[in-house]
């Protein structure tokens, strides 16, 4: 009698605890995961994206975001789309990829010219991407996604001064207990915040207090994009680090020897 009722208390606790995407383990299904790697070494993959995998660290970033091939998954400002590339075929059959461009695709500058081409470059694997515009009015139906995704662009949205607003739209489009992968340049927790962030670096604790303000809960943290070597005082800011190199051929070979950027890895939750 005694065992019973522990085993319908334990039942009880487990229901009662929401499922979460991830919580900064790798709780990546073992399908999704053979998908993604097959997604990377494809032959048609840009050779140029494939080799700065070694800086971005893709596979282990979505394993750590929680990447599962059914979700809806809005990646917004996807650029040229460097993620595109795998994460669209990866989502293709049970999922769906959205892409969430500042505006329509050819009319957003050289990035959203290029990624345009990237989709029209081969159907059998992009063709079922979806695109939409999308800014801090929204763009996607509210509450309908199950992961949002976006990489080095906050301090963009800090440099227009509307960040607040661009983190809400990412909120509103999420479904209630969706998830926020964001990632970052990380700026010196020794140096006060710029609010522009003119460096294109941006503090952790800033970054957390203003997304937290929006709606979301800080879940975990990864360190998969961390890097050392980066000193973060450069005359270009972080554009004078690869793949930019803001100096041209000025200590190229210094930069190169750093590599990419020391950036944040953050995951949170919509509770609210």
């Amino acid at each position: 009698m005694r065992f019973s009722l522990l085993i319908a208390v334990a039942a009880l606790m487990f229901a009662s605890v929401p499922t979460m995407a991830c919580d900064g383990a790798n709780c990546m299904d073992a399908t999704t995961e053979a998908q993604l790697k097959n997604a990377l070494a494809h032959a048609n993959r840009n050779p140029k994206n494939a080799a700065r995998d070694e800086y971005r660290h893709p596979l282990e970033t979505l394993k750590f975001f929680g990447l599962k091939n059914d979700m809806k998954v809005l990646e917004v400002w996807p650029a040229s789309g460097w993620w595109t590339e795998f994460l669209a075929p990866v989502l293709a059959q049970k999922g769906q990829y959205i892409a969430g461009q500042p505006a329509p695709v050819g009319a957003g500058g050289e990035g959203s010219k290029a990624f345009m081409s990237l989709l029209a470059s081969d159907p059998p694997r992009y063709g079922k991407a979806k695109v939409a515009v999308f800014g801090p009015q929204g763009g996607v139906t509210p509450g309908s996604v199950d992961l949002v995704l976006t990489f080095r662009n906050l301090h963009n949205w800090m440099a227009d001064g509307n960040a607040p607003q661009w983190i809400a739209a990412m909120h509103r489009a999420l479904r209630t207990g969706g998830y926020l992968g964001i990632e970052e340049h990380r700026a010196s927790d020794k140096t006060s915040q710029d609010p522009k962030a003119a460096s294109g670096y941006v503090r952790e604790d800033f970054a957390i207090q203003l997304i937290e303000s929006q709606g979301f809960k800080l879940v975990s943290k990864s360190e998969v994009n961390a890097n050392p070597k980066d000193t973060k005082d450069y005359p270009g800011g972080v554009w004078t680090l690869p793949p930019n190199f803001a100096e041209g051929a000025k200590d190229r070979e210094k930069y190169t020897a750093i590599g990419e950027s020391d950036r944040f890895t953050l995951l949170f939750q919509k509770v609210t």
